[in-house]
């Protein structure tokens, strides 16, 4: 597969009606429905900085996500929900997503639903766990392309869950001047997923399995961390090299405090950084830039190439907002699903 990254100049325009958004059936597609629906890395990263572009233009809207800590703390259980506008597909989303312990991906479950502003009509009610496994990668790529020292070389990949397992083809789509590929995970399943995926899409480019994560860290241009609590010793920002950047995903994995350890901080939002990324920043209020405005203004979040730069990112759902519509239009294409009526 092809590594070019597609940027655009300009703006995306809006996104026309299709005419399965035109009546009043809610479509519902499962998990399964959409199991084997393919978008291309490079698809799906347009995709998400179209999101980013129209949030940072003023034309969708991205109000900060609603999530509670549920109170027995021995099920380690959240749960949140998203409402969200994306403007250049005129398209209303509403996601909600619950998860009972954090290594089990039999306990998480999340949905999303959409309405056709311009019809004023329900669309389409699906599962999206499909969604987060795509457009999350695409905003650590995002990210990456953005806050990267020029040209880098080496990555490491420390998580091998949903969220985790396309990262590194993502990167090398996004990145093509990388050339060292090396990840680190815990469970037998996620090793061969990630094995699988890179294979997938790069065939030619090796892939290495880090036995010694802080040296790992210590050798590598970029660190994206999407790992548990036990999974490997928590990451600290001051074990990359000069130039390194490291990405938390929401992450466990990541050391108390990593963001005082930065010379330059950013965040896919403000508002969501500062909700769920209080462990990180300790009282730390540093915060040097938002990736939709770095990705609309194409500059860089560095003043110079050794800056050691931390990067939160945390779900949007201007990011889901397209993604899930694309799998939608070509899963109901290809027959997929069911229709309901929920209203005469």
């Amino acid at each position: 597969m092809g590594s070019e990254m597609c940027i655009r100049d300009s703006p995306m325009p809006a996104v026309e009606t299709p005419k399965l958004r035109s009546d009043r059936s809610l479509r519902l597609l499962t998990r399964s429905d959409l199991k084997d629906i393919e978008l291309e890395p490079s698809k799906v990263i347009e995709l998400v900085e179209d999101g980013y572009r129209a949030l940072d233009e003023g034309q969708s809207r991205c109000p900060t996500k609603m999530m509670i800590d549920l109170p027995v703390k021995s099920r380690d259980s959240i749960a949140f929900s998203m409402l969200g506008f994306d403007g250049y597909r005129d398209l209303v989303g509403y996601k909600t997503s619950y998860r009972k312990g954090g290594d089990n991906p039999n306990h998480y479950y999340t949905t999303i639903t959409l309405y056709d502003d311009s019809t004023g009509l329900p669309y389409v009610l699906m599962d999206c766990q499909k969604v987060g496994a795509l457009r999350t990668p695409a905003t650590t790529a995002l990210i990456a392309r953005q806050c990267s020292k020029p040209d880098p070389q080496s990555v490491l990949m420390l998580g091998t869950g949903i969220q985790a397992v396309n990262t590194l083809p993502y990167l090398a789509t996004a990145l093509p001047s990388l050339s060292t590929f090396t990840f680190h995970g815990t469970h037998e399943g996620g090793i061969r997923s990630t094995r699988e995926h890179f294979r997938r899409w790069y065939p030619d480019l090796d892939l290495r399995f880090a036995e010694d994560i802080k040296e790992a860290v210590q050798e590598s241009d970029i660190v994206v961390v999407a790992s548990g609590r036990a999974c490997h010793p928590p990451i600290h920002t001051d074990w990359l090299p000069k130039g390194g950047l490291l990405i938390s995903v929401a992450s466990k994995g990541v050391a108390d405090g990593a963001v005082a350890e930065a010379d330059r901080v950013v965040a896919t939002s403000e508002g969501q950084y500062a909700l769920v990324g209080k462990r990180l920043r300790q009282g730390s209020n540093q915060l040097d830039g938002v990736l939709p405005e770095l990705i609309s203004s194409d500059r860089t979040i560095r003043s110079h190439a050794d800056e050691k730069v931390f990067a939160f990112s945390s779900g949007m759902i201007v990011t889901d907002i397209p993604v899930a519509d694309e799998l939608a239009m070509r899963a109901l294409a290809a027959g997929r699903g069911q229709e309901i009526q929920l209203w005469d």
